[in-house]
């Protein structure tokens, strides 16, 4: 086991000759207790950074930033992949999004030969059904695999226009300046699924009609069916398909009457957006910053500061405002060990994505490095992440 360990070590600290890019010396970023960043690197489109701060026992963010052909024939369209996974369950569907989504991206890119919406819908209902693929499996050995799912968050950069796909909670955010009063407005580019908004209770309720307990408020938060905030999800296969909602699934997940239909999704909400030279960068989170931080907050803490460690500095002030709250301080959360941590604030991971107009207005032809980056899921003995640099 140690000599595996040594050897994966090596291997995420080897210079590369293989034609990708790293940023710095920090290609497999850095740590810090429970914390990983990599304060900047450079995509096809500019500069990002990245970070991710554990909470839970088993890290269940994962994320990935892949730069370059998004086609599998190495012949373009080149651009920018930007993906966060928040898990829910266990780590098992948000390291499965992370491992084969942008595969399958590439995959149906290279059969349409251009970047579309049906080649970002394709790819997201490709990673659901290989998922299931593996709960259908495992479901005999382990019938928990079939109450663990994700959210998921994606964005793509790809000839001058932003590609956003989300199921889930996590959320994406536009800074763009605002000529005439040089402010950096923030603008929400996701559609969220979170029963806590009025507007998807009700699209559940005209979808369920006949089901009078399709959104419960329980100990005063409204849930799907009373067991998950959320009403779309990567995985989740136990209120997607009657035969993973029984026994020997525990008890708590199980519902009262059979399920007919899924009550919850996986359809992505998709919208594109043409880049203006007056977009800056985007924010792509999951809901563990957006508890302790408003749009306009992390946009101004992003617009004031130097681009290096934009993302570190987004985690650490959310977990200043968590340690506020809980009458503590900044420095006293930092001793608390994952699991327990919990209780204190969620897995948290961000990536901010700065765009060069100069970059991002280039034809989708033009050729790039290619860069990979994952941005979580490697879990180590004691407190260690270790996110590596990996080929595409």
């Amino acid at each position: 086991m140690l000599t595996r360990l040594m050897n994966y070590l090596r291997a995420c600290f080897r210079p590369r000759s293989d034609g990708h890019v790293h940023a710095g010396s920090d290609s497999c970023g850095k740590q810090e207790g429970l914390l990983w960043y990599k304060d900047t690197g450079q995509h096809s489109n500019g500069e990002f950074s990245m970070a991710v701060v554990q909470a839970n026992n088993l890290l269940e963010d994962h994320s990935q930033i892949e730069s370059g052909c998004l086609s599998t024939d190495d012949l373009g369209p080149f651009g920018t992949f930007v993906g966060v996974y928040d898990g829910h369950g266990g780590p098992e569907t948000a390291r499965y999004i992370n491992q084969y989504l942008f595969q399958h991206l590439k995959r149906f890119t290279h059969e349409q030969q251009s970047m579309s919406v049906d080649v970002i819908r394709k790819a997201f209902q490709a990673t659901e059904e290989g998922f299931l693929s593996v709960v259908t499996k495992q479901w005999p050995m382990a019938p928990q695999i079939a109450a663990v799912g994700s959210c998921c968050l994606v964005g793509v950069i790809c000839n001058g226009t932003l590609y956003i796909a989300n199921v889930g909670d996590s959320r994406a955010v536009l800074g763009r300046l605002v000529k005439s009063t040089r402010e950096v407005l923030a603008i929400q580019l996701s559609a969220e699924h979170n029963v806590a908004i009025e507007s998807v209770r009700q699209e559940l309720r005209s979808l369920h009609p006949d089901d009078s307990q399709i959104v419960v408020l329980k100990h005063n938060v409204w849930r799907v069916k009373g067991l998950i905030q959320i009403s779309r999800s990567i995985g989740d296969f136990y209120l997607k398909k009657a035969e993973f909602n029984r026994e020997p699934l525990y008890a708590k997940f199980r519902l009262r009457e059979p399920l007919r239909r899924p009550v919850l999704s996986s359809e992505p909400s998709i919208s594109v957006h043409p880049l203006q030279p007056h977009d800056l960068f985007i924010i792509f989170a999951s809901d563990g910053l957006w508890e302790h931080l408003s749009n306009q907050e992390a946009v101004d803490l992003v617009q004031k500061h130097p681009r290096n460690g934009s993302a570190k500095r987004l985690v650490k002030v959310a977990l200043q405002e968590a340690a506020k709250k809980r009458e503590m301080r900044y420095s006293d959360l930092k001793k608390i060990d994952r699991g327990v941590r919990r209780h204190f604030h969620d897995d948290i991971t961000v990536v901010v994505v700065f765009l060069d107009s100069n970059l991002v207005s280039r034809a989708s032809s033009v050729r790039s490095p290619n860069l990979s980056v994952k941005g979580g899921g490697v879990n180590l003995p004691s407190n260690t992440l270790v996110p590596c640099t990996t080929p595409t």
